[in-house]
């Protein structure tokens, strides 16, 4: 599945400011770490 730029960056703050562990955030999101961590380099 391909996320648009602006939902991207919607995640990544989203992980950011989350209280919960990065993983755990991202497993209730549905977003892969390897995944998120791609986005997080490129757009960060």
């Amino acid at each position: 599945m391909r996320y648009p730029a602006s939902e991207k960056s919607e995640i990544i703050r989203i992980v950011e400011q989350s209280h919960l562990p990065v993983r755990r955030t991202l497993a209730q999101i549905g977003v892969p770490p390897t995944t998120f961590y791609r986005w997080h380099d490129r757009y960060v």
